[in-house]
């Protein structure tokens, strides 16, 4: 009972977007985890087909059990090793048995196919996800690159160096290498597990998708800042933070669920974290005013989405548009809202957004509108080397997908606060297509984070300014002085002409 019990939970938080499956089997310290990720991810495999035979036979309502238990329950009964276990839920999906085996016969009949598989569609058949490397971020909290490398090749694993093009994350076997964009993330091939790895478990190495590294990266929030993540659970994204933060300052992390929040307390520890500060409180609650928050500058905002971006569920879309249409309108609102109060914030420099989803309406759009209600805000252009950009005229911001970068699909967009004189350049940066050219528009705006100037450091166009203003004080000085001489000598002609 425990098994299936486990189980439903689980596809219960993935359906949620609380969790990928893999992490959220591994952390369960379920006894036997083989078991239970073969089960986990076999009735996630055919979700499709188990909802369409669940619904047919009407089996939620008779025996009342709630979908995710009902799946994994129909799925080892009609497709697995038979029920083996379940107690009182085994009884009661028995005596449904020979209906629940006929829809699938009928099933199978109608498509004209033998085989359970050849019900799947054929990007579930061979899934997408399968075919992504396998990134693992180093932790430098607790360990160095040169170390992890080293560990590594002791054990067998090949180190082929950093990679030059994308082409280079084509692995096979036990190689890898290290990203060639983020310099703290190792590349590995498709499939490659370490959840009962030393590194992993000692939290040297953090399991998180190349793209899902990009907002902690691109925010660089300096040691010793005071910055916030928004909705932080899980946690992979704020334990990002404090590494580049060295673990000195303040990271107040919030998020709405309390069960989210305490697996993200242990990953947290794992990864060796002092600086953070959790709360179960909801965001758009807290007060941008209130003095706790007076030296936050910095703000990472990753809300909740429609995750049409994560390859697990690209599939799952809903069979009435309509519906679908009103759940990314009301998402788009939600973000908003969530960008609007962000920007709030009073000695706020940046802030990143970034979502997991593909669809315009949740990215470019909201970021347009973010931007048109608040004029003191622009975008800053992001790593220009990198291929896939926003869709215009938003270029300054990236997006990733599964083709392109191979990674899941995801968007970024880092906001900054305008300087007085840098009113009017929120109109050019929009109008710009070229990442390239807008950076030497935008002298506050350094191409990569490594160069992006420090709270302590002077905007680059005030140091011009100040400078100006040295330049025009020497020549008013200069005139002053030839003043000063005409004055002297006319006066001593005076004196001369009286004397005479």
């Amino acid at each position: 009972m425990a098994l299936y019990t486990k189980a439903a939970e689980i596809l219960d938080k993935v359906d949620k977007q609380q969790g990928a499956l893999k992490t959220l089997v591994y952390e369960s310290k379920f006894a036997n985890i083989k078991q239970l990720f073969a089960l986990v991810c076999q009735t996630q495999k055919f979700s499709s087909i188990l909802e369409d035979i669940i619904a047919s036979t009407k089996l939620l309502k008779y025996t009342k059990l709630k979908m995710p238990l009902a799946k994994v329950l129909v799925f080892d009964l009609l497709m697995g090793q038979g029920l083996k276990c379940g107690g009182s839920w085994k009884a009661l999906v028995m005596k449904h048995r020979s209906r629940l085996q006929t829809e699938l016969a009928l099933m199978k009949v109608k498509r004209k196919v033998s085989r359970n598989e050849d019900l799947l569609a054929s990007n579930i058949r061979e899934p997408v996800g399968d075919q992504l490397p396998r990134y693992a971020r180093v932790n430098i909290l607790k360990t160095t690159m040169e170390d992890t490398v080293d560990y590594l090749k002791r054990e067998g694993f090949t180190y082929k160096g950093e990679a030059s093009k994308l082409d280079d994350l084509t692995l096979t076997a036990r190689g890898f290498v290290k990203d060639l964009h983020l310099p703290e993330v190792l590349v590995f091939p498709p499939k490659t597990d370490f959840h009962d790895h030393f590194l992993y478990k000692a939290g040297h190495i953090i399991l998180q998708d190349k793209a899902s590294c990009l907002p902690a990266f691109l925010l660089n929030p300096p040691p010793g800042s005071h910055v916030i993540d928004a909705c932080a659970a899980p946690g992979n994204k704020s334990s990002h933070l404090a590494a580049i933060m060295k673990n000195r300052g303040r990271l107040f992390a919030f998020d709405l669920d309390a069960k989210r929040l305490a697996t993200m307390s242990t990953l947290m520890l794992r990864a060796g974290v002092t600086c953070h500060q959790l709360a179960n409180q909801d965001f758009l609650k807290v007060d941008p005013e209130s003095k706790l928050y007076g030296g936050v500058e910095y703000i990472l905002l990753d809300p909740s989405c429609s995750g049409s971006g994560m390859v697990c569920l690209q599939d799952r879309t809903s069979a009435d548009p309509q519906k679908d249409a009103s759940r990314l309108a009301s998402l788009a609102s939600f973000q908003l809202r969530c960008l609007n109060h962000g920007l709030r914030f009073p000695r706020l420099k940046r802030l990143i957004y970034s979502t997991c989803s593909v669809h315009s309406q949740e990215n470019e759009e909201v970021v347009t509108a973010c931007l048109q209600q608040n004029p003191g805000f622009r975008l800053v252009p992001l790593l220009p080397e990198w291929p896939e950009r926003g869709l215009p005229p938003l270029s300054q911001c990236l997006r990733a997908s599964v083709n392109g970068m191979r990674t899941h699909g995801f968007f970024v967009a880092l906001l900054e606060r305008c300087n007085e004189a840098d009113n009017l350049m929120p109109q050019l940066t929009l109008q710009t297509r070229h990442p390239e050219m807008t950076v030497t528009c935008l002298p506050a705006c350094e191409k990569t984070p490594e160069a992006a100037p420090s709270p302590n450091q002077s905007d680059p166009s005030e140091c011009e300014d100040k400078a100006t203003t040295s330049e025009d004080g020497k020549l008013g000085e200069k005139k002053t002085k030839k003043r000063r001489r005409k004055r002297k000598k006319k006066g001593k002609s005076v004196i001369t002409e009286s004397k005479d």
